[in-house]
């Protein structure tokens, strides 16, 4: 069974916007959608570690502001033609609350 940590509130981010938590292996972007889709990815952009967080959202997808990669926010893989990803984690949404899957912050601290 999963163990489920409270991050904030999704009213907490903005439409189309990200915020970001801090753990011990590094920052994890936190997106909601237009739709109100919530996602958790790492915040730096494999191709030059640009902050995601501060990417353009769209559909399910982010635009890294350095170089203009496209990720999935499913997925956390690049589109197109570039080749690559960031990890993704587990979310869930409890009301207004948002929680991230402990299991996989765990799992982050232990690589």
């Amino acid at each position: 069974m999963n163990d489920w940590i409270e991050i904030g509130k999704l009213d907490d981010i903005p439409r189309r916007g990200a915020r970001c938590i801090q753990t011990g292996s590094g920052r994890i972007a936190i997106f909601r959608t237009a739709e109100d889709r919530i996602f958790a990815i790492d915040d730096r952009c494999p191709h030059k570690g640009g902050p995601l967080s501060q990417g353009i959202v769209h559909g399910s997808q982010v635009t890294c502001p350095l170089h203009n990669w496209v990720f999935s926010l499913d997925t956390g893989l690049a589109q197109g033609a570039d080749e690559g990803g960031v990890r993704t984690y587990s979310l869930q949404l409890h009301g207004d609350r948002i929680l991230i899957d402990a299991q996989s912050l765990t799992a982050l601290s232990a690589a």
